[in-house]
C-alpha cells in the first residue's frame, strides 16, 4: 500500500532540502512527525510543498514544531512553493502557538524598587482614607436632609436594619462574650492566686470587658457579620443594575441604601455592647463562683466598690465611631464591587478585613486618648 504521505531529503553543504507530497493532515501525522523529529538540527532546512495535496492544522503544527527546533539551534526553516491558502493556514497556527513561559528566575529587587511599593502603598491607603472620608460625608449630608425633609426618611427600612443588625446579633455576642468572662475569670484566678489576691479577679474582669474587651469583641462580630452583609446586599444590586434604576427613577441611593444601614448599626452597636457587658459579667461571676468560691454577692460587692461608671462610659462612646466605621466601610465596598460574582466575593472579604482592621487600630486610638486624659 502507498504512503499518503512521503518525504524526500536531499543534504547539501550548508541546507537540507525536503521535497513533501501526498496528504499532510492528522491522519498522517505520526509517520510525518516521526520523518521529521528524525532529522538533525545541524542546518538550515528548505521544505518544497508544490506537490502536497493537503494539508491541515496538525500538518502545519508539525512544520511549526520543526521551525522551533531549528531556531533553538541557531538555523532557519524555510518554506517554497505554498499556496496562498497553505500560506494563511501556516500563519493562522503560528499566530496561535503560545509564546514559551519565560524562565521563573528570582529576580533581585533593590531598596528603591522596596520603597517604590512602600510609597504606592502609602499612597493607595490614602486613596482609601479619602474614600471612606467621602462615603461619611456623604452619609451626614443624607442624615442631614432625612432630618429637614422627615418624609424622605425611610423608617420602615431602618427598623428592619435594626432587626437584622441588633436582634439577630444578640445570641452570638452574648454567647461569646459569655466565654469571654469565663475564661478571663478562670486564667486571672490562676495567676492571682499564687499571690493571695484571688478577690481582685472581678476587677480584672469588671475593667477589661466593661471598658475594652465588651465593645470591641461585640465590634469585631458585628464587623464580620454586618460589614459583609451591607457589601453583599448592595453589592448584588449594582450587579443587577438595581441601582442605575433606582437613579433612573430619581431615588437617591445614599438615602435609600446608606442612611437606614449606617443609623441602624449606630442606634443598635451600643445596646450590643451593653449586653456583651452583661453576659461577660455573668459569665465572669460564675467562673468565680465555681473556682474562686466567691459567692455572687461577694461578686456584687466588689463590682461596685471597685469598678467606676466611667469604666462604662468610656465602653460605650466607642460604640457610636465603631458603628460608623463598619456600615460606611460595608455601603463603600458594596458600591466598588463590579459586574461578576468574583468581583462580589473579593470586596466582601475586603469590607471585612478592612472594618475589623479599622474597627482595632480605632480602639487603640480611644486608648491612648483616654489613657492622656487620665480617664
Amino acid at each position: 500500500m502507498a504512503h499518503l504521505f512521503d518525504m524526500v531529503e536531499e543534504t547539501g553543504a550548508e541546507t537540507r532540502e525536503l521535497a513533501l507530497s501526498g496528504r499532510l493532515t492528522v491522519f498522517e501525522l505520526t509517520e510525518a512527525q516521526a520523518a521529521l523529529d528524525a532529522l538533525p538540527a545541524d542546518r538550515d532546512v528548505r521544505v518544497d510543498l508544490s506537490n502536497l495535496s493537503r494539508m491541515d492544522t496538525a500538518g502545519a503544527w508539525a512544520l511549526e514544531r520543526l521551525r522551533d527546533r531549528l531556531e533553538a539551534a541557531g538555523h532557519d526553516l524555510t518554506l517554497l512553493g505554498a499556496s496562498d491558502a497553505l500560506s494563511q493556514l501556516m500563519t493562522r497556527v503560528d499566530h496561535a502557538i503560545a509564546e514559551p513561559e519565560p524562565s521563573s528566575q528570582p529576580v533581585r529587587r533593590g531598596v528603591a524598587d522596596r520603597l517604590a511599593e512602600l510609597g504606592e502603598g502609602v499612597v493607595t491607603a490614602g486613596r482609601g482614607g479619602g474614600v471612606f472620608l467621602g462615603v461619611f460625608g456623604l452619609f451626614l449630608a443624607r442624615l442631614g436632609r432625612s432630618l429637614r425633609h422627615p418624609s424622605e426618611f425611610r423608617l420602615t427600612a431602618l427598623v428592619a436594619h435594626c432587626e437584622d443588625v441588633g436582634l439577630r446579633a444578640v445570641p452570638i455576642v452574648s454567647l461569646l462574650s459569655f466565654l469571654i468572662g469565663v475564661v478571663l475569670a478562670f486564667q486571672g484566678a490562676t495567676q492571682l492566686r499564687q499571690f493571695g489576691a484571688e478577690v481582685f479577679v472581678v476587677d480584672l474582669i469588671s475593667i477589661s470587658i466593661l471598658r475594652e474587651l465588651g465593645i470591641l469583641l461585640t465590634s469585631i462580630i458585628v464587623a464580620g457579620r454586618t460589614a459583609s452583609a451591607f457589601t453583599a446586599a448592595i453589592g448584588s444590586m449594582k450587579m443587577r443594575e438595581e441601582i442605575d434604576a433606582m437613579r433612573t427613577l430619581g431615588i437617591d441611593p445614599a438615602m435609600a441604601l446608606f442612611v437606614p444601614r449606617i443609623l441602624a448599626l449606630v442606634l443598635m452597636l451600643p445596646i450590643l455592647g451593653l449586653v456583651a457587658n452583661v453576659m461577660g459579667l455573668l459569665g465572669g461571676g460564675i467562673m468565680s463562683l465555681l473556682v474562686l468560691d466567691i459567692s455572687p454577692a461577694m461578686f456584687l460587692t466588689r463590682l461596685s466598690e471597685g469598678t467606676d461608671l466611667a469604666n462604662v462610659l468610656i465602653g460605650l462612646s466607642k460604640a457610636p465611631v465603631f458603628a460608623i466605621i463598619i456600615g460606611v466601610v460595608g455601603c463603600n465596598a458594596g458600591m466598588q464591587v463590579g459586574s461578576n460574582a468574583e468581583s462580589l466575593g473579593r470586596q466582601t472579604s475586603k469590607a471585612v478585613v478592612q472594618a475589623i482592621f479599622a474597627v482595632i487600630v480605632a480602639d487603640a486610638i480611644f486608648s491612648v486618648f483616654f489613657a492622656q486624659l487620665g480617664v
